[in-house]
């Protein structure tokens, strides 16, 4: 069914000097995948790597996404240095657990990882929120009013800030910064200069009031504290980082569903009879049995009974394959008629599923970054700040006003550089668009999946599923003169009746809408590959008092069923099965009493709103491609009805080689977006650089895309790619204003114009500014709505 199977498994000690063509590491290398611990944004990932890059021979790539290190390393070096490595980069480093011949599942009471961080965010949000009021709103500052928001604003700082202080820390020890250096900076400096304005100035003298201002004079700020400043910062972080949090922990899904598609446990023969084991226990060489409507366990040949097997989870094919004894079965794939005996090829890491796990998983790995510009200048700015805190500090000093000038207007230049309505910027804006999706039925699942969203420029369509239906309907019955439509649809949806062929259930359904009740069938027979034949008695006369039936030997099936029974089409069904197969659709004849009389036309069905799509999609400058497993002809046919340019379909593509598509556009320096709903669209999902899938469709498509149109409809696509440059926009300009705030008050704040609590006042009024922006996302419209 595909030649993925049949590819070798290449992880370790390969023959080639050099890189191999698909990416696997060279000869006398080794490859394992560690996974990384205490990375909290881009630059961490970026530091791992460099770190592990300094090894002799060693070859790293760091995701942050996964927090995963995929290693290429020599085979004389004990992994063990690998871990050795991260560590002294002061992160952590885990081995991957040995196989186990057992399925591995996680338990069903598993801690949720994100848990302990929630927990961290509300309670600061609890704390924080009275500290914030008190701060504000002069009028709630009753006596002592100071004193209780140190009470609460300090395990905030102390204890909601932690991750901050101990990243920071962590950096601090390996000579490095990032932003949460400065955040750990300006929370207790703030924390730091408010305990001394209480205990050693005049801010904690009973019924001190601390009014809002913009005024202050230079020499100010003994009398003034920044509890609310600090304790904001902290919950606005913390939320920053719940979001990304929670988006991280789902970037492992698209594996795990691919997998959860294979049969958990499979019936093998031993001695005669069937045992039931797990399917981890099955090896190569062993004969299992699979029941209709039960997934194959494994990859196979077939040895005992034919049946209709339905791979449309892994190949995307609409019409279920017809197998028999010595043809290959996929593991994964549903049996949708008889019972088969299957002995095993190939198990474990070598099936056509786990192999497409690993192209989704390399696909995922060669993303594009996270777009996290707050992260990215990190290096710069962080180092920057800092350097003008401690140069205002030594100027101030300097003039001879005394410590407390210098230090308000350092802790001034710290505060109003913490990356407040940075660490805002991206989430506000993504729960925003996020849940305006969701209302419209547009699932967006990071700020990651936005970066290129604006460059799109060419949109791949899968067929099956995603602009037709992938459900077989009959599309139109020709018969010779004399006989009616529905005499001839009325026999052959008798006769498919008791059929479990998907085209034998759209011919009776469609004869059953179309007729009524249909007549019993006797002596019933399934050919398969071929058709099925059976006997059907019906009335002769409605009108006929005696109730005289005439009996029809009925043939229905494939051309090829009439001609071994020497039944000849006549020319003008020989035509219409001619034009069927052109349109590429299934031609099924159908004779009685040794003549054929009919042709029933049966295809995958277009759905109603694909062509409006395809027009709205040109309609915003974008190129419209359809990508299918299918005959040339069914997808020429589908295309011209949507409105796809002949020269823009790439047909008969197997399922491994639709990422590689994906990729040969981006070669061609396309941005690609991808449109699926099938497993053999994940690894082309997760390659685009835009993957949207539909909700109706598989959870592995799901998970591997970066967007999922719950209703399936096609149309959403229009509206998803709208949304999601218009929420890109929102974030580009959030981190714009959030970094113009500060470097515009930086000068101010160095100068000694800015005390500490109106810095407070210009974070949290930037960070409204941010949360209004994002909100402008609520107003939304669809296109076609």
């Amino acid at each position: 069914m595909s030649n993925l199977a049949s590819e070798p498994s290449t992880d370790r000690a390969l023959v080639s000097p050099t890189t191999t063509t698909d990416g696997a590491p060279p000869a006398a290398l080794s490859r394992i995948e560690l996974s990384i611990g205490g990375m909290t944004c881009a630059s961490c990932a970026n530091r791992v790597e460099r770190k592990l890059n300094k090894l002799p021979g060693v070859t790293a790539s760091v995701n942050y996404a996964t927090e995963k290190a995929r290693v290429d390393y020599p085979a004389d070096l004990e992994p063990t240095a690998l871990v050795a490595q991260v560590e002294a980069a002061g992160y952590t480093a885990a081995l991957p657990a040995p196989p186990s011949s057992e399925p591995s599942e996680p338990p069903a009471d598993a801690p949720d990882p994100t848990r302990a961080l929630r927990h961290r965010l509300v309670l600061s949000t609890v704390l924080a929120a009275p500290v914030v009021a008190f701060a504000m709103v002069p009028a709630l500052q009753f006596t002592y009013w100071q004193w209780i928001s140190l009470t609460l604003a300090a395990p905030v700082v102390v204890w909601g800030a932690w991750p901050f202080h101990r990243a920071a820390w962590t950096n601090l020890r390996h000579g490095a910064a990032t932003m949460d250096t400065l955040v750990s900076m300006g929370t207790l400096a703030a924390l730091g200069w408010s305990l001394y304005a209480l205990l050693l100035g005049t801010a904690g003298t009973p019924g001190m009031t601390h009014p809002f201002t913009f005024t202050v004079a230079p020499g100010a700020g003994a009398d003034a504290i920044y509890l609310e400043v600090a304790a904001a910062v902290t919950v606005f972080i913390l939320a920053g980082r719940y979001v990304e949090a929670r988006s991280k922990r789902r970037a492992g899904a698209a594996l795990q569903a691919l997998l959860d598609l294979g049969a958990k446990d499979v019936s093998v023969l031993r001695s005669g009879s069937e045992v039931r084991i797990p399917v981890g226990r099955l090896g190569v060489g062993d004969r299992f049995v699979v029941r209709p409507g039960e997934t194959i366990a494994t990859d196979g040949e077939v040895e005992d009974g034919s049946s209709a097997v339905d791979a449309s989870m892994v190949t995307g094919e609409s019409v279920p394959a017809e197998v028999r004894p010595g043809d290959a079965v996929v593991g994964g794939c549903v049996n949708a008629g008889g019972r088969l005996v299957v002995r095993a090829t190939r198990v474990g890491a070598d099936t056509q599923l786990a192999r497409m796990a690993r192209l989704v998983e390399d696909a995922q790995n060669g993303k594009a970054a996270v777009q996290r510009l707050a992260d990215r200048v990190s290096g710069i700015f962080v180092p920057v700040v800092i350097a003008i805190a401690v140069a205002t500090l030594g100027f101030w000093l300097g003039t001879g006003d005394g410590a407390a000038p210098a230090f308000t207007a350092a802790v001034a230049v710290l505060i109003i550089a913490c990356p407040c309505a940075l660490g805002l910027a991206t989430p506000t804006a993504l729960l925003v668009g996020t849940g305006r999706g969701a209302q419209l039925g547009i699932l967006i699942k990071g700020p990651e999946v936005l970066e290129s969203t604006r460059r799109v420029d060419t949109v791949v369509l899968d067929k099956t599923g995603t602009v037709t239906t992938g459900a077989m309907e009959v599309r139109g019955v020709h018969t010779v003169d004399g006989v009616e439509e529905d005499t001839a649809l009325r026999l052959a949806g008798a006769v498919e009746a008791a059929s479990e062929h998907p085209i034998g259930r759209a011919i009776a359904a469609a004869a059953e809408t179309a007729t009524g009740s249909l007549p019993d069938v006797a002596e019933f027979e399934s050919l398969p590959g071929l058709g099925v034949r059976g006997v059907v008695a019906e009335l002769l006369s409605k009108d006929d008092a005696a109730g005289a039936v005439v009996a029809h030997a009925v043939l229905v099936g494939r051309p090829a069923l009439l001609a071994e029974h020497d039944i000849a089409l006549p020319p003008d069904l020989a035509a219409a099965r001619d034009a069927a197969e052109a349109g590429g659709n299934t031609a099924v004849g159908v004779a009685w009493d040794g003549v054929a009389r009919a042709l029933v036309v049966v295809g995958d069905t277009v759905k109603p709103t694909s062509a409006e799509a395809v027009r709205e999609l040109h309609r915003l400058g974008l190129t419209a491609m359809l990508l299918t497993g299918d005959n040339g002809a069914a997808a020429r046919a589908v295309a011209a009805e949507v409105g796809v340019a002949a020269d823009a379909v790439i047909a008969e593509v197997a399922p491994e080689d639709k990422a590689a598509v994906v990729k040969r556009l981006q070669a061609e320096g396309k941005v690609v977006a991808m449109v699926g709903d099938g497993v053999n669209d994940a690894a082309a999902l997760a390659a685009a650089d835009l993957g949207l899938a539909m909700g109706t469709g598989t959870d592995a498509a799901i998970e591997a895309s970066d967007l999922t149109l719950v209703r399936g409809d096609l149309l959403d696509a229009v509206d998803a790619i709208r949304l999601s440059r218009r929420t890109l926009a929102v974030i580009k300009g959030n981190l714009f204003w959030a970094f113009a705030y500060n470097v515009a008050a930086l000068p101010l704040a160095a100068a000694g114009l800015l005390n500490p609590m109106i810095a407070g006042a210009t974070m949290a009024f930037s960070s409204v500014f941010v949360v209004t922006n994002s909100l402008r996302l609520r107003g939304f419209r669809p296109t076609h709505r």
